[in-house]
């Protein structure tokens, strides 16, 4: 595989800290970004950057011209971007009446309009060389809204509408734009509770106060059983990077609790969207996305196959 240059956001932590390492580990070029480098953050950016093949960039990801900068830093030194992975996210939980309109902004602002800004950066040197990938990280609750989530929710959908639509736009372009579905998993912004502002409405919620707890409870039981690895998240990017360009699936999920029924909604989905699609004259569109499933589904076999192969043979 050739060195790519590869951009990642949100990498003090939890996935985006996973998947610079592991970018990076395969000898591609990763520019990490994170905020506040010279204050709380400087001793993750300190040891990231420390790394073969990492640069670390202080990037305030709502500010437009600090996203320039980093762009334009980027390109001074390489000349283009060839991989963006959306990762940053912001999560606030709640029963969504407590939620302001400023509350909302901020989500909105840190889960939609700032992965756009970056697309929007990345994708003319994209196009120019007909290639490129763009991975956004949404969540299982980009495809249903959950209660005590809805407005977390209503972001990742904003990031879903933006990547699906682009991801058709763009692939005859040269350029594939993947979504990574991750569920829950035990990382630094799954342990953070952000109510809403507007604590006023609560006491009208008495009668179903206590679902967020037995939700929290649930997910914590799933976490002993379970297990999950914030690695494979890492890993799934890799994979996606891996992957040729075309072949790569426009959704995958990556969650061990309750992924099998958000993927049972995604395939649902699709089936009726490919539909709708033809019916509006752009079936065209979707041929490869078939291919790109199949390709990607030989070339998960492919890796199992291998690694039970490695297995018997240690065994043995």
């Amino acid at each position: 595989m050739s060195k790519k240059i590869v951009l990642i956001t949100g990498t003090n932590s939890g996935f985006g800290w996973l998947t610079a390492k592991s970018v990076a580990a395969l000898g591609h070029q990763v520019y990490a970004t994170m905020r506040d480098t010279n204050g709380k953050n400087s001793a993750k950016a300190k040891a990231l950057s420390e790394i073969e093949n990492i640069t670390v960039l202080d990037v305030a990801l709502t500010d437009e011209n600090s996203v320039q900068n980093a762009i334009d830093t980027i390109i001074a030194k390489e000349g283009t971007i060839d991989v963006l992975v959306n990762n940053a996210g912001f999560s606030r939980n709640g029963v969504a009446e407590s939620f302001t309109i400023a509350d909302v902004q901020e989500i909105f602002d840190i889960n939609v309009i700032a992965p756009w800004r970056l697309m929007k950066l990345v994708l003319p040197f994209m196009r120019k060389q007909s290639e490129g990938l763009i991975i956004n990280i949404t969540s299982g609750f980009g495809t249903v809204s959950f209660p005590f989530a809805t407005m977390y929710s209503a972001s990742k959908f904003g990031l879903e509408g933006i990547s699906e639509g682009l991801h058709y736009e763009v692939r005859p372009l040269g350029v594939d734009v993947a979504i990574l579905q991750p569920g829950a998993f035990p990382t630094e912004m799954s342990r953070k509770f952000n109510p809403g502002s507007d604590a006023s409405v609560n006491d009208a919620y008495q009668a179903i106060a206590d679902y967020p707890n037995k939700m929290g409870a649930a997910i914590g039981k799933a976490f002993e059983s379970l297990n999950p690895n914030p690695q494979d998240v890492a890993d799934a990017v890799v994979n996606l990077i891996s992957l040729p360009k075309g072949k790569r699936p426009i959704r995958t999920n990556v969650d061990p609790f309750t992924g099998q029924y958000i993927k049972a909604a995604n395939d649902a989905v699709q089936v009726e969207y490919d539909k709708a699609l033809t019916a509006f004259g752009m079936g065209d569109l979707l041929k490869q996305n078939i291919e790109a499933v199949k390709f990607s589904l030989q070339h998960q076999i492919q890796n199992l196959l291998k690694i039970e192969g490695f297995i018997l043979l240690q065994s043995g």
